[in-house]
């Protein structure tokens, strides 16, 4: 039953977040296409990653995180940043254009948090904070 509840849970936040980007992108010149969507939101749970970093975690080729990497640059969501550290690296940063789209989720979520916020006690929301926290870290 918990597995139920939780996969009902993230699939409605992240339905709710596609929904929001396929209305707001549509299907004009440089739109984002689903495979894209979803680099770019692991380009930001990698915390702007290099280029073999971003290949490792998806388990696929330079070559592959190259081109995947290049048509996000061309469609201006990403930019390659040279590392300072070692300038044959690049860090992946997002640009103004993506965060603009990721505001769509950060707005929806703070409806939602004031919705739990009216709907659960004092107690109940400090133990939702704590188990949060905790289901963060396991997935870290």
């Amino acid at each position: 039953m918990l597995e139920l509840d939780f996969e009902q849970l993230y699939l409605k936040f992240r339905a709710y977040f596609y929904k929001r980007i396929v209305t707001i992108i549509g299907t004009r010149q440089g739109s984002l296409s689903a495979t894209e969507l979803f680099c770019l939101e692991i380009i930001l749970l990698l915390d702007n990653p290099t280029i073999s970093q971003f290949a490792a975690f998806l388990d696929i080729s330079l070559p592959n995180a190259n081109y995947k990497i290049n048509s996000l640059v061309r469609k201006d969501y990403i930019e390659k940043v040279r590392s300072d550290n070692d300038k044959r690296e690049y860090r992946l940063i997002p640009t103004d254009k993506y965060r603009t789209y990721r505001r769509v989720n950060s707005e929806y979520n703070a409806s939602f948090i004031h919705k739990v916020q009216k709907t659960l006690s004092a107690l109940e929301l400090e133990q939702m904070g704590l188990i949060l926290k905790k289901l963060n870290k396991i997935l870290d």
